[in-house]
């Protein structure tokens, strides 16, 4: 493998997704990484805490002295086979440690003495991190941005995906954004998810260009919280309103939240514990509305929903769940949207259907 000098080139990394390996300890990684990075660690999380700990009472000697004492024979072996194996199958990617220092050299070493010469990220986590902060914020501050918005079931994600340069805020936090918004698999912590955003903005404006079309979106998407000042600019940015019929909006709740959230379910924990487990979500998603909603039109709405899931479970057909959704639409959600459109008139780019709204942000950037 020929030699390539270590970097601090950070942007040339994440807009080429480049390969990372994360040589930090695994509670380290769990806290916060890069889209894409590989835990490969040097120390797992009991040796990082020794080694600390000898570091704090004893100095710096004698915690690497005590690392090669932990890290050694077998334990070493399979760690240099771990990296060994990123290394050829990414052959041009970079590790990191924490701060690029005494870890992620250490670990360098290592696999050069093993005949694989390969560069490290300096500055490592530490100044990968504040370098998507610091990014982060000029963008919001700098860059244009239009908000494609609309009533709930419009299909917002659906057509963001077709705009011309969009940041999907809600698959980068891996949530839809409302109570029944939750997925299969976990959402990102908080730190990940800042460091998503970071990067999907960096491209954005690098290697796209023009304005970035978000969905209108609260703070919290789920348990991720989007920066102060990017919820500050959403909300005196443009607007494309999306609008669709009744009927289309409840078929793509249906879509979505029923065939496909069931799908998912099934697919993860096998069709009995699956089913099981998609009927718990679905009701307890409307259970946490059920203060906003009324003890009557709770009751009613489960009711209803008991009713489809039922049906749902003995033939498989899943048109029943129009009974809940139209109502929980037109008597829940609609009146909300109304009203918070009405604060925002003046900022209107455009309305329709999804063909006028693509037609629309396409023939705006070709102009």
């Amino acid at each position: 493998m020929a030699s390539r000098p270590d970097t601090e080139n950070y942007l040339s990394l994440f807009l080429n997704n480049t390969p990372l390996m994360d040589v930090r300890a695994p509670v380290e990684f769990a806290k916060g990484s890069f889209p894409g990075a590989l835990n490969a660690p040097l120390m797992n999380d009991e040796e990082r805490h020794r080694v600390g700990i000898c570091y704090k009472e004893k100095g710096q000697e004698e915690a690497i002295q005590l690392g090669h004492q932990l890290v050694y024979g077998d334990i070493k072996a399979q760690r240099m086979e771990a990296w060994k194996r990123f290394a050829i199958s990414n052959p041009e990617g970079y590790l990191f440690c924490f701060r690029g220092g005494l870890r992620s050299k250490l670990t360098q070493q290592w696999i050069k003495d093993a005949g694989i010469d390969y560069p490290l990220v300096q500055g490592g986590y530490k100044a990968l991190r504040r370098f998507l902060i610091d990014s982060l914020e000029n963008l919001i501050a700098s860059d244009d941005f239009h908000i494609i918005s609309g009533r709930t079931g419009t299909g917002k994600t659906r057509v963001l995906q077709q705009l011309p340069n969009p940041v999907d805020l809600e698959g980068l936090a891996n949530h839809r954004g409302s109570s029944f918004g939750r997925q299969v698999t976990p959402q990102p912590s908080q730190v990940d998810f800042e460091n998503r955003l970071a990067v999907a903005m960096l491209r954005a404006h690098h290697l796209v260009g023009g304005p970035v079309y978000l969905e209108d979106e609260s703070r919290l998407v789920g348990r991720c919280a989007m920066p102060d000042s990017l919820k500050e600019r959403m909300a005196h940015a443009p607007l494309l309103i999306l609008e669709q019929t009744l009927e289309d909006r409840t078929r793509i709740i249906r879509e979505d939240y029923v065939e496909g959230m069931s799908a998912d379910y099934m697919r993860r924990d096998g069709e009995e514990t699956g089913w099981l487990n998609f009927c718990d979500y679905l009701l307890g998603a409307l259970e946490r509305i059920s203060k906003r909603l009324g003890g009557e039109r709770h009751g009613q709405l489960r009711s209803l929903m008991e009713q489809a899931l039922t049906q749902q479970e003995r033939t498989g057909d899943v048109h029943t769940h129009n009974a809940w959704i139209q109502p929980l639409l037109q008597n829940y959600y609609d009146p909300m949207y109304d009203y918070q459109l009405s604060q925002k008139r003046g900022r209107i780019l455009v309305r329709g259907g999804p063909d006028a709204v693509i037609g629309w942000a396409n023939d705006s950037s070709a102009a």
